[in-house]
């Protein structure tokens, strides 16, 4: 409907303004398109085990201590990187803990042509049959470690996807996740991320 109306104020300004011409008309309808044909092609995240804004369940729970659920790291899907990605980089932080927050997963070398992980791709080993690498947690294990915050008000975790300009980033397995972060950083093409929250 809102096309239509956009097409009948530019005929009726056709009609009263000679010197629009037809391919201003057409210049105009193509921008009017412009925003729906960009929406399309945005870098997206998307989640089967998590939904923005939304609770963290107990098979991403960490498990240890005081801590009790299946520590599976979480689907994942994206969409739309960025033209000239070489390889893809996972990241989930928690800016609420104490200090200078909390890492729990870091995941780079994931080829170009990978979109999506399963559920429990860390610790199923599907990451390492990817050649990718996975930094070392602040639980000080390698690998995925899911939320675990002190009893008290929710925090905050930040799922990120990294389109990467290279596919080889100065980086080893076990390396730290602040380590696996930098790297990230300088070959970054562009980010997808999503927010979701877990509390004790």
């Amino acid at each position: 409907m809102r096309s239509r109306c956009l097409v009948v104020s530019l005929a009726s300004l056709f009609r009263r303004m000679p010197s629009f011409t037809c391919a201003m008309l057409g210049l105009a309808l193509f921008a009017a398109h412009i925003p729906h044909a960009l929406a399309e092609d945005v870098f997206t995240l998307t989640s089967t085990s998590f939904h923005a804004g939304g609770a963290v369940d107990a098979a991403q729970v960490f498990n240890q201590d005081d801590c009790q659920g299946g520590n599976r790291s979480p689907q994942l899907t994206w969409r739309n990187a960025p033209a000239g990605t070489r390889s893809f980089a996972i990241t989930i932080f928690d800016p609420d803990a104490p200090g200078r927050g909390w890492w729990h997963w870091a995941v780079a070398g994931i080829p170009a042509t990978v979109g999506s992980l399963p559920e429990n791709a860390s610790a199923s080993g599907f990451l390492k049959k990817l050649g990718a690498l996975e930094a070392r947690n602040d639980f000080d294990l390698d690998g995925y470690g899911g939320p675990c915050p002190p009893p008290g008000k929710p925090h905050r975790y930040i799922i990120t996807v990294y389109a990467l300009s290279t596919a080889d980033l100065r980086l080893a397995q076990g390396r730290p996740a602040l380590m696996f972060d930098h790297e990230i950083s300088t070959a970054t093409l562009g980010s997808a991320r999503m927010v979701v929250n877990y509390g004790r």
